[in-house]
């Protein structure tokens, strides 16, 4: 049996062993990781930490980190109200404020971790608070990113485009962001529908926001209202619409935030607001990391409020931390060990080029739930070029499927994006939210890829 073999069959164990005995999948990672390099790829220490993602697992902290100390001072419940009002009560229109606005971020320059990193934990907190399923606000968040991703001004589209040119391949900017905006707004309006965004609809528009309570038509306020506990819907259910209204609308009402003026901009919420600007203009303006900046901003905050944050470093999402920083440890042995292009160039070598081009997809998005999508796209396109020149297939086509194939993927919580929402997302039981996250991953995996194999690949694009 080959290393590149057995690698891959350690990696589909950790995962059983994950799923049946309820051990975190980046400690049993870490240990494959050490067997699997030691044994077979005849790496030493250094080598093995050389796939540990130290950039990820600094913005996964200091982001976390920044937004716990916004939660503990109240500046999240402010934005979160100031959001209602925004869209003058109507909640059910937020999880698409927030996949418009992470789409804005990354078609004008911004990397997709990075406005996700910006938009989920408000997203999330809102999520909560309203009793909106994380899923459905997670999802919302990352597809919009990926959605206009691709813009001809934004990163991944500059890096996808050069990587074309370089290649001396037929391109058009336009369609690939074409290609990847409308998949992902395809793909929210189903997860939006799938994920109870019509029962929002249907509870009513919410109108005003009054003494902590949220009013909407009359016939909502005159229903009885069940006895409920005060917590949140648990992710990804949602209650019966044509019942009385759930114990979850009950305590939307009840835990609404209050209006603006018993919600006062306090020094500290200033600051914090000020604090998140400054994230947004670092990131996007000055090109600064989006892990640091955070981290630094609030240990600012902790300095001179410390009382207010005191609790926060106990809040930052250590179990998530662990499970990324570990898989994505083992899938750098991977990558280390040559099993990636390994696969890779297996798939390129098939002789059938419309059977290589669906597997190609089909290995982007595998691998890039795991690591880097900009990586596997710099490594797939390529693979693509023996067989494009063949004339067979068109160009265009072929690399708007292996992009898109690649980033919708991005809500797996093995990704850079899926990480940050699995660890924005407040008072949800992380574990069943990651079996939630990874599920939906999957599904995106398996369904995906051949879609847009058939719609852009058969066809003959370009």
């Amino acid at each position: 049996m080959s290393p590149e073999l057995i690698s891959i069959l350690v990696l589909a164990v950790v995962f059983v062993l994950a799923t049946t005995r309820s051990i975190n999948m980046g400690a049993l990672a870490f240990a494959a990781a050490f067997a699997v390099g030691t044994l077979v790829a005849d790496l030493d220490a250094d080598g093995i930490f050389a796939g540990f993602p130290g950039d990820l697992f600094v913005v996964l902290v200091g982001v976390t980190y920044l937004f716990a100390i916004a939660r503990s001072n109240g500046t999240t419940d402010w934005l979160v109200h100031a959001s209602v009002r925004l869209v003058r009560g109507r909640v059910a229109l937020i999880p698409w404020v927030m996949f418009a606005l992470t789409g804005a971020l990354t078609a004008i320059g911004a990397v997709s971790p990075a406005a996700v990193a910006i938009v989920a934990p408000i997203a999330l907190s809102f999520a909560a608070r309203y009793g909106i399923s994380p899923l459905l606000m997670g999802a919302m968040v990352v597809h919009g990113a990926q959605g206009g991703g691709f813009s001809p001004i934004s990163i991944y589209g500059s890096i996808v485009n050069g990587i074309v040119e370089r290649e001396k391949l037929p391109g058009n900017e336009v369609t690939l962001f074409l290609a990847s905006l409308i998949v992902n707004l395809v793909i929210a309006a189903v997860v939006f529908v799938a994920c109870g965004g019509l029962r929002l609809w249907r509870q009513g528009s919410m109108t005003e926001v009054d003494g902590g309570a949220l009013k909407g038509r009359g016939e909502l306020r005159d229903q009885p209202q069940p006895t409920g506990t005060g917590t949140t819907t648990a992710p990804g259910t949602h209650p019966n619409p044509s019942a009385s209204p759930s114990p979850t609308a009950t305590a939307t009402r009840e835990t609404a935030p209050a209006p603006t003026s018993s919600l006062p901009l306090t020094p500290p919420r200033i600051a914090t607001l000020l604090s998140l600007v400054a994230l947004v203009v670092a990131v996007l303006v000055l090109d600064l990391d989006a892990g640091l900046t955070a981290i630094t901003l609030a240990v600012v905050l902790s300095a001179v409020w410390p009382d207010a944050s005191r609790k926060a470093v106990g809040e930052i999402a250590w179990p998530t931390v662990l499970l990324i920083c570990g898989v994505l440890t083992y899938v750098g042995v991977l990558d280390e060990m040559g099993t990636i292009t390994w696969a890779g160039e297996g798939v390129g070598g098939i002789g059938v080029p419309l059977l290589a081009a669906v597997l190609l997809c089909y290995i982007g998005a595998i691998v890039s739930a795991f690591a880097s999508s900009v990586g596997i796209m710099g490594a797939l396109i390529p693979l693509a070029v023996p067989f494009l020149a063949q004339g067979e297939i068109g160009a265009v086509g072929m690399v708007a499927a292996l992009a898109v194939s690649a980033t919708v993927v991005d809500v797996s919580p093995f990704s850079t994006n899926g990480a940050l929402v699995l660890a924005a997302a407040p008072d949800v039981d992380r574990e069943r939210f990651f079996r939630q996250l990874m599920v939906y991953g999957g599904i995106v995996v398996a369904v995906v890829p051949a879609v847009v194999w058939l719609l852009m690949v058969v066809p003959g694009w370009g």
